[in-house]
């Protein structure tokens, strides 16, 4: 079922679907929740699956020219604490990686487990800092466009024939996200911070999904990064690039079911 709540007197969307434990699922840069479709097909048989659009994606409005990953994770907050849950799951996907690390920062006692879902707790180089200010004028000049080729690039390059449909599906998605949502975005990836204490100390599951051909985040990076994590599941995907749970949705289920139990 598709809810709204006030947060900063706009209204802040969801999705919540299922019974059980629950489980919160924040989507990457151009999703909502409706790009976790067939993950929320899956696992709602068995858990509460709580998927929200982040602000400026999906039906969620912009709070202002940057949102940082600690604002978002603030929103995240609200909507659990409307729901009355107490402890959970977090998935987060790329930026919503992100977010769930600056969760984990800010409310660490909410959290009976964290998958990182291609997404990284290291802070962005200088060369990606740039990288993120170029995207940006792309965004301005034409936004259609940088949004198409983005999104193909999330996907594997040898997947690109295979799964059109899939990949229509989430150009779809994308190009819902307004200007402002893209920009404020970009800029709070840009400045969020190292996060990778966090891997170190934390007791509860941690799961990292790694695609072999991600071109967003090397599989070497986050192999490396993995090594610090103590209570660790970690689910190498040798054909997918950085939309594992598009580009193989019944591997990626099963896992995430085997964290699943791990965590609860």
């Amino acid at each position: 079922m598709h809810k709204t709540i006030l947060f900063k007197n706009e209204n802040l969307s969801f999705y919540d679907k299922g019974r059980g434990r629950a489980i919160v699922l924040l989507h990457g840069f151009l999703g909502s929740y409706e790009i976790w479709q067939a993950t929320i097909d899956n696992l709602s048989k068995t858990y509460r699956i709580i998927a929200i659009d982040l602000p400026g994606h999906g039906q969620t409005p912009s709070y202002g020219y940057v949102h940082s990953m600690e604002l978002m994770a603030k929103c995240v907050k609200k909507v659990t604490d409307s729901l009355k849950l107490k402890k959970y799951v977090l998935i987060g996907h790329s930026m919503g990686g992100y977010v769930g690390l600056a969760f984990a920062d800010l409310f660490p006692d909410n959290l009976k487990g964290l998958c990182l879902f291609h997404s990284s707790a290291y802070e962005d180089t200088i060369e990606k800092k740039a990288d993120r200010l170029r995207a940006i004028k792309l965004i301005r000049a034409n936004k259609n466009i940088y949004t198409k080729d983005t999104i193909i690039n999330l996907f594997s390059a040898k997947n690109l024939k295979y799964l059109k449909n899939e990949i229509q599906f989430a150009v779809k998605i994308a190009k819902k996200t307004t200007q402002r949502g893209m920009i404020a975005a970009l800029y709070g990836m840009r400045d969020r911070q190292n996060r990778e204490i966090i891997l170190g100390v934390v007791q509860y599951p941690i799961m990292m999904v790694i695609g072999e051909h991600d071109n967003i985040l090397p599989s070497e990076l986050l192999i490396e990064q993995s090594k610090l994590i103590k209570n660790k599941t970690i689910l190498y995907l040798e054909n997918d690039g950085h939309y594992g749970f598009i580009e193989s949705p019944s591997k990626t289920n099963k896992s995430l079911r085997k964290f699943l139990r791990i965590c609860f």
